[in-house]
């Protein structure tokens, strides 16, 4: 990683996510209603400060009963998280038939993610050890559609392809932002240009509150500002 990736990375981390969704509509890239993940996501540390990283991508099942033939690939996913650009982000999508009562990651091997270099795991299923995470792990975040006391039969299926978590489509390699009110993707043909787009908004937002809590407000006023009129 270069230094310019690594002030990027962390000027990126200074900023809100839903400021970092904003910015990225001024650029026209996708359309607004793509490029971020539902309500169903739940970030597990909202203490924590926003997170950054590139995707590190799999498909997981621990909720199909045992069967002989079924390799599990946690050797390689290991192998490819301390391959990966950093710092990674581990993102898991359930394939199997309870993708609700599945669960892929607690405290050990959220140490073991760290200790190779991701700095979050974002998964549609389930997590667990919450408590032992911030011991064993602190700083470590996790999102998830919630917990789930026991792990089933974990089982990391396919490694480093395209996968669908909670609505965001997420491939290999991908730069993913994330805080407590969930996780966008940002196009990297243009992440350079979001921290700056990013500060233009929080300046709109100020300009607009201070307005609307000055003794000058109207509504009248109000629309003069954000560029709508009454009805």
């Amino acid at each position: 990683m270069t230094t310019s990736s690594v002030d990027l990375l962390d000027a990126l981390g200074k900023i809100d996510s839903p400021t970092i969704a904003n910015a990225i509509e001024a650029f026209n890239v996708r359309d607004a209603t793509e490029g971020y993940t539902s309500l169903e996501l739940r970030c597990m540390f909202p203490d924590l400060p926003p997170v950054v990283g590139y995707a590190v991508t799999c498909t997981v099942d621990s909720t199909t009963p045992a069967r002989p033939q079924q390799r599990n690939r946690l050797a390689g996913l290991y192998q490819t998280v301390e391959a990966a650009p950093k710092p990674a982000m581990v993102v898991m999508m359930d394939i199997g038939p309870q993708r609700l009562r599945g669960c892929h990651t607690g405290d050990v091997m959220s140490t073991v993610f760290k200790r190779l270099g991701a700095i979050a795991v974002i998964t549609d299923s389930g997590v667990r050890d919450l408590e032992g995470i911030r011991q064993r792990a602190p700083g470590f975040q996790l999102f998830a559609a919630g917990t789930v006391v026991a792990h089933g039969i974990p089982t990391i299926v396919e490694i480093g392809v395209t996968v669908n978590v909670c609505g965001l489509t997420v491939r290999p390699g991908d730069l993913l932002h994330g805080d407590t009110n969930g996780v966008v993707s940002v196009p990297q043909e243009i992440a350079g240009q979001v921290v700056e787009q990013a500060h233009k908004v929080w300046q709109r937002e100020r300009e607009l509150v201070e307005y609307t809590k000055g003794e000058t407000f109207t509504l009248e006023g109000l629309l003069k500002l954000i560029g709508g009129k009454a009805d």
